[in-house]
């Protein structure tokens, strides 16, 4: 009887661990962009006011390029058994990665507009590291 209560208490705890650290694994969109937000503004000397002016263009940005992504995701289960299938997901890939970048020379020009060309290139080159970091820490944590 002793030993039942044992296995059970012990199942318990251990299934109480390991959602625990299911719940830490969860990406949590929020978190991402202010802490992104935070890594960009100290990285790139930012004061308040231009963080005030330059995020919201920022966030219109990302969310015109987040609707690209959204559709080049759909070619993930493209059959790559059929060639022209492939061909036509390739092209249609191509110009939306064209798309994202026009998407971005508007935004820098935007950003440039609002801000002096010097920050608009440290924070380029700060949203690349972040996105590298982070890249690099998912990677650590799927290895554990």
């Amino acid at each position: 009887m002793r030993l039942k209560r044992f296995l059970v208490i012990l199942w318990v705890v251990l299934i109480a661990c390991s959602m625990q650290a299911q719940e830490r694994r969860r990406f949590d969109p929020k978190k991402f962009e202010a802490d992104m937000e935070q890594f960009i503004t100290s990285h790139a000397g930012l004061t308040p006011q231009e963080s005030s002016v330059f995020f919201p263009l920022y966030r219109e940005m990302q969310g015109k390029q987040r609707t690209l992504f959204g559709e080049m995701r759909r070619y993930r289960h493209t059959n790559t058994d059929d060639d022209k299938v492939s061909a036509e997901a390739i092209e249609k890939q191509d110009a939306i990665d064209i798309e994202i970048k026009k998407i971005q020379q508007q935004y820098h020009q935007k950003f440039m507009d609002v801000l002096p060309a010097s920050k608009v290139f440290k924070i380029i080159r700060a949203e690349e590291k972040f996105h590298h970091q982070a890249f690099r820490r998912a990677a650590m944590r799927r290895q554990r």
